[in-house]
C-alpha cells in the first residue's frame, strides 16, 4: 500500500551517543517493509557543517555518497544495506544546510523585513524537511533519525520541530522511538535505570512522550527492569525493548521482532498489523553470517585504520561478500604510513587478498603503492578503491613502464609522469566541500574482462568521489603493457577500470562499489573479490 499522507516515526537518542540509532532505524525499516509497507528513512545531524564531506573520517567515520551525488552521514550507509533503498539528498539534513537555506531567505528578503529567529523559522525549515520526502507521495511511513542525545544544545530546534509536527499531523500519525542506555554496576550486579529515567525526563521537558523505549544493554533485562522503567517513563510495558549486543548487527531485526517492535509501532500509528513479516531471506542470511564454513583473511589498507568506521561501508560489503560466499572475511587493518617495502613480507605474507582502500592526500601514499606491487608481483588478489585504483596505476608506471617518477599530480605536481591528473573541470576549483565528481554515473565494461563476468553486464552504474583521473595520454602504454583499461564511461571517455592481465584477480576502480552493496544484493565485486581470496588460499595450502 501507499499512502498520500505518510506516517512518521521519530527515533531519538538519551544518556550516550553511538548507541546505535541507525542500526534500530533501518531494522525497523527492515520489519515495515517485510510486512509490505513502502519506507524511507531520513537522518537529521545537528552539526553546523554543511555535510560531512569537508571532514576528516576520524572526526565523524565514513562520508557516504547517494546516487544523486549527495555526501551524507554514515548511518545512510546502514539504511540503504538494511532496505535495499536508495537514499537522496532530501535524506540528509544538517544544521548547516537548515541555517544556509534560512540566511539564503533573509538575504533575498523573503521574511518581508521581519526578525529571523529559532522559532519559527529554524524549526519551519527544519519541519519543511522532514516532509520533503511526503512530496513524492510512494512512503507509507517515514523514518526520522535524530542525531545526538536529547538535552544537547545542537539538538534543541530538532526537537521543538518534532514537537510541533506531532501537534500539527496527530498523534496517531506520529510515533517517537527513544533509544536511551541501561548500565551495568558489576560492584553491585544491578542494572540501573536512573539515566534512562532522567534522559525521558528531559524528552518530557521538551514537549515530548517517547511511545517505545529501545534499551541498549550489556546483560538481559529483568522483568522487573522493563516494569519499572514502564512506571517512570510513562510507556507501555510491551514498547520497553532490549537492545543487547548480538554477533553481527544484521541480528538486530530478528531480536526487534521478537520482541514486537514493529506490532507495537503499527498500533501506535494506526496501521493494519496482519499476520507475520516475510524474514526468510534475511534469516538465511543472518545464519550465513554466524555460520561460515571457513575462514578468509583479507588486508584493508588504508591510512584511517584506526577507526573502522572510517571504512565502514567496506567493511560491511565484504560482510556480505563472505555470507554470499559462505565464508568469514577476517580483515586485518594495516595502516599505509607504516607499511614499508623491507617488512610488507611480514605484514601481507599471510594474506589472501589485499584491498587498498580510497582517500586524499599524500600521507600514507607510498605504503599503499607498496602494498600494490607486492599483491601484483606475488599473484595475489588485489582489489583498488579509488584511490587504491590509482595506486595501482601510479605502481604499474615505476615498475613495469619505467616512469621513476610516475605520480598523480594532486601527491606531486611536478612529476614528469603525471598517470592520474586533475580532471579538467576540477581545475580552478577552490571550494573543498560539495565539487567533486559525486554520484553515480554509467561504465561501460570490456567483452572478456573479469569485472564485466562478475557483474554479468555490459553497462553498469556506479558512485563516484574524486577530483583525479587516469590520465588517457598514456591509455596506451598502459594496455600495451598488460594494465587494461576495461571499465569507460560512455559520454566522457574517463577510465573507470583497470584490469591487470595474467593476473589471478587483479582489478582497480575509480569509482566506489562498496555504496551499493546490501544484504540481500551483495556487490559483485567484492563476491567475486572474495571467491577469488578462497581459491588463492586454497592453492597455497596444496
Amino acid at each position: 500500500m501507499s499512502k498520500a499522507k505518510p506516517k512518521y516515526i521519530f527515533v531519538t537518542g538519551g544518556v550516550a551517543s553511538s548507541l546505535g540509532k541507525g542500526i534500530i532505524s533501518a531494522s525497523l525499516a527492515r520489519l515495515l517493509l517485510a510486512r509490505g509497507y513502502s519506507v524511507t528513512i531520513q537522518k537529521l545531524d545537528p552539526y553546523i557543517n554543511v555535510d560531512p564531506g569537508t571532514l576528516n573520517p576520524y572526526e565523524h567515520g565514513e562520508c557516504y555518497v547517494t546516487e544523486d551525488g549527495a555526501e551524507t552521514d554514515l548511518d545512510l550507509g546502514h539504511y540503504e544495506r538494511f532496505t535495499s533503498i536508495a537514499t537522496s539528498k532530501a535524506n540528509n539534513v544538517t544544521t548547516g544546510k537548515i541555517y544556509q537555506s534560512v540566511i539564503n531567505k533573509e538575504r533575498k528578503g523573503e521574511f518581508l523585513g521581519k526578525t529571523v529567529h529559532v522559532i519559527p523559522h529554524i524549526t519551519d525549515e527544519i519541519k519543511r524537511r522532514i516532509q520533503l520526502l511526503a512530496n513524492k507521495k510512494i512512503y507509507d511511513v517515514i523514518i526520522t533519525e535524530i542525531g545526538g542525545t536529547v538535552g544537547d544544545i545542537e539538538s534543541l530546534p530538532y526537537i521543538e520541530a518534532v514537537r510541533q509536527l506531532r501537534y500539527s499531523l496527530g498523534y496517531k500519525n506520529t510515533a517517537i522511538v527513544h533509544l536511551t542506555l541501561i548500565p551495568y554496576m558489576s560492584a553491585s550486579g544491578e542494572l540501573k535505570t536512573k539515566p534512562t529515567q532522567h534522559s525521558v525526563k528531559a524528552l518530557l521537558e521538551n514537549g515530548l512522550q517517547p511511545d517505545v523505549l529501545v534499551l541498549r544493554t550489556e546483560k538481559h533485562l529483568t522483568a522487573q527492569v522493563r516494569r519499572k522503567v514502564a512506571l517512570f517513563c510513562n510507556v507501555d510495558v510491551e514498547a520497553v525493548m532490549e537492545s543487547i549486543d548480538v554477533p553481527t548487527i544484521y541480528e538486530v531485526p530478528l531480536k526487534m521482532h521478537e520482541q514486537r517492535l514493529d506490532e507495537v509501532i503499527l498500533g501506535k500509528i494506526d496501521l493494519p498489523c496482519v499476520g507475520e513479516p516475510d524474514l526468510k531471506s534475511w534469516i538465511e542470511f543472518v545464519d550465513k553470517v554466524k555460520n561460515p564454513t571457513r575462514t578468509v583473511q583479507v588486508a584493508l589498507v588504508g591510512k584511517y585504520t584506526e577507526l573502522p568506521d572510517a571504512y565502514k561501508s567496506i567493511v560491511e560489503s565484504f560482510v556480505h561478500a563472505g555470507a554470499a560466499n559462505h565464508v568469514k572475511v577476517k580483515l586485518t587493518y594495516v595502516n599505509s604510513e607504516k607499511l614499508s617495502k623491507e617488512h610488507i613480507e611480514s605484514v601481507l605474507g599471510k594474506m589472501s587478498g589485499i584491498l587498498v582502500a580510497p582517500g586524499f592526500g599524500h600521507r600514507g601514499i607510498e605504503g599503499k603503492i607498496a602494498a600494490v606491487q607486492y599483491a601484483r608481483e606475488h599473484g595475489v588478489p588485489f582489489f583498488g578503491i579509488c584511490l587504491g585504483m590509482q595506486c595501482s596505476v601510479i605502481e604499474f608506471a615505476r615498475n613495469v613502464l619505467g616512469y621513476a617518477d610516475a605520480n598523480s599530480t594532486e601527491m606531486e605536481t611536478a612529476t614528469s609522469a603525471p598517470v592520474i591528473d586533475l580532471m579538467e573541470e576540477q581545475k580552478g576549483v577552490t571550494e573543498k566541500g560539495g565539487t567533486m565528481r559525486l554520484g553515480a554515473y554509467p561504465c561501460q565494461l570490456a567483452e572478456g574482462s573479469k569485472v564485466r563476468a562478475a557483474y554479468g553486464s555490459e553497462l553498469v552504474y556506479e558512485r563516484h568521489r574524486h577530483r583525479y583521473e587516469f590520465n588517457n595520454d598514456y591509455m596506451e602504454q598502459f594496455s600495451a603493457a598488460g594494465l587494461k583499461p576495461v571499465g569507460i564511461n560512455p559520454d566522457t571517455n574517463l577510465v573507470e577500470v583497470v584490469e591487470l592481465e595474467g593476473h589471478p584477480w587483479f582489478i582497480g576502480t575509480q569509482f566506489h562499489p562498496e555504496y551499493k552493496s546490501t544484504v540481500l544484493n551483495p556487490h559483485p565485486l567484492f563476491a567475486s573479490f572474495v571467491r577469488a581470496a578462497v581459491e588463492y588460499s586454497e592453492n597455497e595450502k596444496k
